[in-house]
């Protein structure tokens, strides 16, 4: 059989389907283009427009307010000035400030990697009873807003947190109370507490993306290399973990740079004595309104990122796992022995009891903060106790949420699908470029874009800064990469020569997306969309600077209670939290049901 002719094509689709594939191979490998052959010409013009639609979009939404608040910052007059740069350059305190962003970043990757791994392996090698609702479960951390995780934190791990009160009451058991003065366990803003919190975050990352390539091997090469005398160790070692290789880089790059480029997390945890480049863009453009500074570091920050992505999109499309490959069923076992069910259940046992613990303990306190278990809390956010005029109910903003996540959904798909297609495209120019340029939003800061958004975007043409479409926009720039990444793996993984026996068969290029393309890829784009929903339902960072105030989100309603004095204000938080928790759980249980096997890097 020729080389790029998978066996598939016989087993399942008979002889006469094979030779037809085979034979519109031959044709367009002699005619020289698919669309001259029976399909029709797909007008240049046409896909020209269509693909320049993602590039137009960053372009107007995210490199023009860059470049506008770089300009306004480092350029007032007219004239470049490269003082702040210099001053970058010979103050040692922003070099400090690179070695720290730098090494927590490192710690927590290598954390994250230790926590992950072991449940990779078992969502990989084993299928086992509520497996589905398991994986969705870790996901939920990645989309949560900060102070979600602050208050998760807090009731965990606080002076009064349940942690705190089960050591205390264990102290009393000892007879040993009176020996210890305030909380037994006091983690409050500590660098351990970051590193704790970025496990918390990134460890699903390393399950999806390791785990969905490593439960597509094939295990007849480990079998092979057993058969021929090497013990498990070897085997993983010299066969195994080569392979492994491109995906765990992968996704230790992208835990990298979601951990170099925190905000949230150490400003709200890390406290006073811990920041960030992005923390110091923050405190440059917020409190002391320092913008060459602050421009300036973002130029630098966004100039790491891209070389991160590029570096990242490249051992991304190594690592990608073709769609007729070995099948996770073939793959995949019941863990049947002792030792099968014992690192099923240590593994992704103690990660879920890592993960959960935090956002269980939250729920709990949102139900008892004053002491006796209630509902008044939840009930509460249908009210508006205070009767101001400028009170927004929280039952608002769970409204103003799920609109514009949904307007974000639309919009994401529109500008994921087609960048996946450009990505795919053997005829694409610049793919290795584009690549990291559709992730680089990930990597920038938020605070950096909002004030761009409110400097560029307040005057026409684009005068959208009083606009309800300005977060449908910001959130889409948060989101659409992930759209990108969910869709990338199906399309690399599709065989091309049926769209080139569709075409010989007479399919317009529109009908061959229509009944070739959109059934094969359709669960990936509903990945992509769930995430892209609960993405949206969760960003907290450019909504805080660019939000109407009256037209906030759930986050930003988050923010403002658990700001707030008094228990009433704090039970509300605690309250819409635990509603944001439920969205996102049910939005990851989703996914799990309509993914494409163990396809996708999330």
């Amino acid at each position: 059989m020729r080389q790029g002719y998978p066996a598939t094509s016989i087993d399942e689709g008979g002889t006469a389907w094979y030779n037809v594939v085979r034979g519109a191979h031959e044709t367009v490998a002699r005619e020289g283009s698919l669309i001259q052959v029976r399909g029709g010409r797909w007008r240049p013009w046409i896909a020209v427009l269509v693909y320049l639609l993602p590039l137009l979009f960053l372009g107007l939404f995210f490199f023009y307010p860059l470049v506008e608040i770089f300009r306004l910052s480092l350029a007032p007059q007219g004239a470049l000035d490269l003082s702040p740069f210099r001053r970058l350059l010979s103050d040692p305190y922003y070099g400090r400030l690179l070695g720290f962003t730098t090494g927590q970043a490192l710690a927590s990757t290598l954390l994250t990697l230790l926590v992950g791994m072991p449940a990779a392996y078992a969502f990989a090698h084993y299928d086992f009873r509520g497996k589905a609702v398991l994986r969705a479960l870790t996901t939920i951390p990645f989309v949560l807003p900060t102070m979600v995780v602050a208050a998760a934190f807090t009731a965990l791990l606080g002076p009064q947190g349940h942690l705190n009160r089960g050591l205390l009451a264990i102290l009393d058991l000892l007879g040993l109370r009176g020996q210890i003065q305030g909380p037994p366990l006091q983690l409050q803003q500590t660098l351990a507490l970051v590193l704790i919190a970025h496990v918390f975050y990134n460890a699903a990352i390393i399950v999806r993306v390791v785990g969905g390539f490593w439960a597509n091997l094939d295990p007849r090469v480990e079998e092979a290399a057993r058969v021929l005398g090497a013990g498990h160790w070897r085997t993983f070692r010299e066969v195994t973990l080569p392979l492994l290789l491109p995906s765990i880089v992968a996704a230790s790059l992208l835990v990298f740079l979601f951990c170099f480029t925190s905000f949230g997390v150490i400003l709200v945890l890390g406290g006073p004595g811990l920041a960030t480049i992005e923390v110091e863009i923050y405190y440059q453009a917020v409190p002391l309104f320092n913008l060459p500074v602050a421009a300036a570091l973002s130029i630098g920050q966004m100039a790491f990122t891209y070389a991160i992505m590029a570096f990242y999109t490249r051992i991304q499309a190594k690592a990608s796992v073709p769609l007729n490959l070995r099948p996770s069923e073939a793959t995949q076992k019941r863990p049947a022995t002792l030792g099968s069910r014992l690192i099923v259940w240590s593994s992704v046992g103690g990660l879920l009891v890592f993960l959960l613990a935090p956002l269980l303990a939250l729920v709990d306190r949102s139900l008892s903060l004053e002491g006796p278990y209630t509902l008044r809390y939840y009930q509460a956010l249908m009210t508006n106790p205070t009767q101001s005029f400028f009170f927004v109910p929280p039952a608002e903003a769970i409204r103003n949420s799920l609109l514009v996540a949904s307007t974000t959904v639309a919009l994401s798909l529109t500008i994921g699908l087609i960048s996946a297609y450009l990505l795919t495209s053997p005829s694409a120019p610049l793919r290795s470029i584009l690549d990291p340029l559709f992730m680089l939003p990930l990597g920038t800061s938020a605070v950096t874009l909002g004030f761009g958004y409110i400097v560029a975007l307040g005057t026409p043409p684009l005068n959208l800064r009083t606009s309800l479409l300005l977060l449908p926009l910001a959130h889409t720039l948060v989101a659409f990469p992930f759209v990108v990444r969910s869709l990338l793996p199906a399309l690399r993984g599709m065989n091309p020569h049926w769209r080139e026996a569709a075409g010989v068969l007479g399919a317009s290029p529109l009908r061959v997306i229509r009944e070739i393309d959109l059934p094969i890829v359709a669960r990936a784009l509903l990945v992509g969309a769930v995430f892209a929903f609960t993405v949206s339902m969760g960003e907290f960072g450019a909504t805080l600077l660019i939000a109407r105030p009256r037209f906030p989100t759930m986050p930003v309603v988050i923010y403002r209670l658990l700001g707030g004095q008094g228990a009433l204000n704090q039970g509300q938080g605690l309250a819409m939290s635990t509603l944001l928790m439920i969205v996102c759980a049910v939005g990851f249980v989703l996914i799990e049901r309509f993914r494409v096997g163990e396809i996708g890097e999330f």
